[in-house]
């Protein structure tokens, strides 16, 4: 079992596959994207399978595929097959914003995926075409449909409410759950990406997002095995749920059993740290599989007991960026 300072168990990694995005969502980077990452400068699928085969042996114990948009990326029913002979893998799960996914859902399945979360910011097209620069509404619904066809199964969605750009769909996006065995998932809106989009008067905590779900009626708290950071409940007679994940009201970094591999190869033991481990001069070096595992153990030695956002003052008033590397790269 693999155990931090803090006595917390470290089971669970997120894998950035590539930095690469079909799309460029308003409040995740410029119009113009960011300068992607060189091929060379990414972990190949052998290293990626290699660093996890190892992490399964202290401990590790669940996967998520993550990006950018990591089905922009070739082959990677491959990777996923490769990770499910892993020994000690439980659980592989992927996070994509669906676009692609109805072309590949079944196939991700059949190679042992097990799970999906779909990330989905707004239920009307012009909107969604808006925040997203372009994404089809259509082929995201259309990848739901599919994941849930192929077993992929709770299909989780997350939806990141911001005040003024798509706050008043949150009682649409939890009515969802009346008919449909899906878990809705508000998410805070966190300080990545585009320097300068995040406000205070943006973010909505989840405390108010509740209250905004309560208003269509009561909800139930119930429990989820594994439910990791978020907390769940029930409308009386729904098929699915609806979660709150509050990484800024309310801290979960005592429950943190996580940690990331970044696009480049790097071990990140908090999202909100600049601390990083390179494992990749050891991969690609002549580095036996006891120094990587020494690199893990490193990154879990000086796994933080919890994020400290840092404020600053700019022109338009309070502004948060939680770290100077692009999501798309640390993975999300």
């Amino acid at each position: 079992m693999l155990t931090d300072g803090y006595q917390r168990r470290i089971d669970y990694l997120r894998v950035s596959i590539t930095d690469r995005c079909n799309l460029r969502c308003v409040y995740c980077m410029p119009s113009e994207g960011v300068q992607p990452l060189q091929h060379k400068d990414i972990l190949s699928y052998e290293e990626i399978i290699r660093v996890v085969r190892i992490a399964a042996g202290i401990g590790v114990r669940k996967i998520r595929i993550t990006g950018g948009e990591p089905l922009t990326r070739r082959d990677i029913p491959f990777l996923i097959s490769g990770l499910k002979h892993i020994d000690g893998i439980e659980d592989i799960s992927l996070t994509t914003n669906g676009i692609l996914l109805s072309r590949y859902a079944m196939e991700l399945a059949d190679a042992g995926l097990d799970r999906i979360n779909i990330s989905l910011d707004s239920l009307k097209p012009d909107r969604y075409s808006e925040i997203t620069r372009g994404g089809d509404l259509d082929s995201v619904i259309k990848g739901i449909e599919a994941a849930s066809q192929a077993g992929l199964l709770p299909v989780k969605i997350n939806m990141v409410p911001i005040r003024g750009i798509n706050d008043d769909e949150i009682a649409d996006f939890a009515r969802m759950t009346l008919e449909f065995s899906h878990q809705i998932r508000f998410i805070e809106f966190m300080p990545f990406g585009t320097e300068g989009f995040w406000e205070t008067s943006k973010y909505m905590s989840s405390e108010e997002i509740r209250t905004t779900v309560e208003r269509i009626a009561p909800l139930t708290p119930i429990t989820i095995r594994k439910s990791g950071p978020a907390r769940y409940y029930r409308f009386d007679g729904a098929k699915g749920v609806i979660g709150f994940i509050s990484p800024l009201s309310n801290h979960f970094c005592g429950e943190c059993n996580r940690l990331r591999l970044t696009t480049e190869g790097r071990i990140r033991p908090c999202l909100f740290s600049e601390t990083e481990i390179d494992l990749k001069p050891a991969l690609r070096g002549t580095a036996p599989d006891n120094e990587i595992e020494r690199l893990m153990h490193l990154a879990v030695e000086v796994k933080p007991d919890g994020h400290h956002i840092r404020l600053q003052k700019t022109e338009n008033g309070l502004f948060a960026m939680a770290s100077k590397k692009p999501m798309s790269r640390i993975g999300g």
